[in-house]
């Protein structure tokens, strides 16, 4: 499994108004610098570190995109918090602004979808999240670092940025840890290795799983709870794969003759 980890800083537009407040209707006209990514951090799901790439010196965001959706292209997963409405669209939309031909899309898994679905916590902003369920979250950070790398190219800033973002992708898989455990698999490990569908959805290969219990849909569909001990995640399968489960097992028992 090839799980991405990544999230990205943006740069504000740069425009003309006459006043400041809420509700106020600015048009495009009005928009002298366009809006770009300053930065990706990136982390491969079994990394010791991330990585972190920066628009270049002249605040252009091409080469970065080019460099990235190579790497996104080898992905089989990528996970964002709250990418599936900003992360991924803006790459879309910044690559497709400079002509970077499409690449092949891996699935994509968004935290912030699993918290607001799955669980009902107070926020379900990653700093909160990584502070509840990691313990630590998310860097402080102010808004004259973007003007002083916007306005002012200030290197320190763009340090700074960069730290920031790769701390971002490492809290990240933090919490994708914490959740997952109480969450379906987006991709069949096993069977993308070219396992078989009985085998942990969780854990590549791995064999080191159990029946919990059967159940019946409303359609009269049977279906199997398995758990995997690894991972120490459930999972469904069907009857069919059930039985190849089974005719397996009598081949293979358990040590402990459950």
């Amino acid at each position: 499994m090839n799980r991405l980890f990544a999230d990205i800083e943006t740069s504000p537009n740069i425009g003309l108004f006459w006043r400041s407040g809420y509700k106020q209707n600015i048009s495009y006209d009005n928009i002298i610098q366009e809006r770009g990514i300053i930065c990706i951090g990136y982390k491969w799901e079994n990394a010791k570190r991330p990585e972190c790439l920066t628009w270049d010196e002249n605040q252009d965001d091409r080469e970065m995109l080019e460099k990235f959706t190579n790497i996104l292209a080898e992905a089989d997963e990528v996970v964002f918090h709250n990418g599936d409405r900003f992360d991924l669209p803006w790459i879309r939309s910044r690559a497709l602004m400079h002509e970077i031909p499409a690449w092949p899309e891996p699935k994509s898994l968004d935290t912030l979808q699993w918290a607001r679905r799955r669980f009902y916590f107070n926020s379900n902003r990653l700093d909160y999240l990584g502070e509840i369920l990691t313990g630590a979250g998310k860097l402080k950070t102010e808004y004259g670092m973007w003007k002083d790398i916007l306005l002012k190219q200030c290197p320190s800033a763009m340090a700074k940025m960069v730290r920031y973002c790769k701390r971002d992708v490492v809290k990240l898989q933090e919490v994708y840890e914490r959740l997952a455990a109480y969450s379906p698999a987006k991709t069949h490990a096993s069977v993308l290795n070219g396992g078989e569908k009985w085998m942990s959805p969780h854990v590549a290969g791995s064999t080191d799983v159990c029946h919990n219990k059967a159940h019946v849909t409303a359609a009269g569909t049977p279906k199997h709870y398995m758990r995997c001990n690894v991972s120490n995640r459930t999972y469904n399968i069907s009857a069919t794969a059930y039985k190849h489960y089974c005719e397996w097992r009598r081949d293979n028992p358990r040590k402990d003759g459950r």
